[in-house]
């Protein structure tokens, strides 16, 4: 038998010390994997329903076959795997800033997205999403001169709500001004919150883009046995 709480793994980053635990579950009788960052929880399989909701918005509303699409966040793969259902992807390029996380997947320590560093339409990189999108020389530092067809992030709790406060820069209209230029026009920005959704925000949305929407996604909660909302947002290149 196995034991009902096990670390399986933690490494110290800039940020912190990011480690990654099973739990069994007795609400849903169920192993649960948890992300955290020192004592913040960054993710759970527990909710998995928004990350999984941004790449299948995300990419509904891009346009066009062959996709390169982009994710910025590996954390436990929902985002990702998702993407990868998408039979339009060609490639999937994840930019994940702890070497960590991206170990356990090359170990396949998460059962619902075993397989998926293997896969190949997928490139993992080790490397920091915000610098990389931000960087004006043109293209992917992964693959220079090219653009992509979609981002997907999802790190940062939200806008406001940052894992660290060097990614305020990025949240702007010259931030994101800079990530649209690697987008191929028509190309679609989306991005996880777990706030409600952020009219300021919004706005600087649509000072850099257009079709600007706010949508609220809701899911079950089992702690609290009652319903809980994140938020995507979703954009277009002009």
């Amino acid at each position: 038998m196995r034991a009902r709480f096990e670390e399986l793994d933690w490494q110290h980053t800039p940020m912190g010390l990011i480690s990654l635990r099973r739990r069994f579950d007795p609400t849903v009788r169920a192993d649960v994997y948890e992300i955290k960052l020192d004592d913040a929880y960054l993710m759970s399989s527990l909710f998995t329903v928004a990350e999984r909701e941004l790449a299948r918005h995300g990419l509904a509303r891009t346009p066009g076959d062959e996709l390169d699409v982009v994710v910025g966040g590996l954390g436990l793969g929902y985002t990702a795997r998702e993407a990868l259902d998408c039979h339009r992807v060609r490639t999937l390029t994840v930019f994940e800033h702890a070497e960590a996380v991206i170990s356990w997947h090359e170990r396949n320590l998460l059962p619902d997205t075993a397989g998926l560093a293997s896969d190949s339409r997928v490139c993992l990189v080790c490397a920091d999403f915000f610098a990389a999108a931000t960087d004006q020389a043109g293209g992917p530092p992964h693959n220079p001169g090219r653009t992509c067809d979609a981002i997907l992030l999802d790190i940062d709790h939200s806008p406001r709500h940052l894992l660290h406060r060097s990614h305020a820069d990025f949240y702007t209209v010259t931030g994101l001004s800079a990530a649209a230029a690697h987008l191929r026009p028509g190309g679609t920005f989306a991005m996880w919150s777990d706030d409600a959704p952020d009219a300021d925000f919004c706005a600087v949305l649509d000072a850099v883009f257009t079709n600007v929407e706010a949508k609220q996604i809701w899911f079950d909660n089992p702690l609290t046995r009652g319903r809980s909302a994140a938020t995507i947002y979703l954009a277009t290149r002009r």
